[in-house]
């Protein structure tokens, strides 16, 4: 299912199930030598363009050393939510002090402190794999039936595929 501009529904549906969610493993895609490390994130926003926002903790090298745009994987799994998402994308350090100061003003929760030992982070959506997974909430009858029945149909774990950066 393809996900653009013109389709602000599916932009919703994944901003509520990475908001369900709330942290993902993020993965450097580059080949560079020096790159952000592979991390456990928590997302801080989602926006309205497809971009998803959140905090990484600062590396001991100088930041302007590192690339400042490269390919990302998020996978976004929390035990006991019923779907996971696989997010691909390209993803930014955000360094410009007037992009972090606007960031600050639209969030006015956030310490500015924060930018000491922390890297702000952006990654622009461009395809978002959605997992549906069985249901584990079931009376010990309904587990019975389904283990019975499993081989007389296909799995039940639905999928979408959503690209919004189109």
């Amino acid at each position: 299912m393809p996900l653009n501009q013109h389709n602000p529904q599916q932009l919703q549906f994944l901003q509520e199930k990475i908001r369900t969610i709330g942290s993902a493993i993020f993965f450097n895609q580059s080949d560079a030598v020096l790159k952000l490390p592979t991390s456990v994130v928590t997302n801080f926003k989602v926006d309205d363009y497809g971009y998803v926002w959140f905090f990484m903790k600062k590396p001991n090298q100088d930041i302007r050393q590192f690339e400042q745009d490269f390919p990302v994987r998020l996978d976004y799994f929390r035990k006991g939510v019923d779907c996971f998402l696989q997010v691909q994308g390209k993803g930014w350090v955000v360094t410009d002090p007037e992009e972090m100061y606007a960031f600050l003003e639209m969030n006015e929760d956030i310490n500015p402190q924060v930018f000491q030992d922390m890297v702000l982070v952006k990654v622009k959506m461009q395809k978002a794999e959605f997992y549906e997974t069985a249901a584990r909430t079931q009376s010990w009858w309904q587990h019975a039936w389904n283990t019975m029945t499993t081989l007389f149909r296909p799995n039940n774990v639905g999928s979408n595929t959503f690209f919004p950066a189109s």
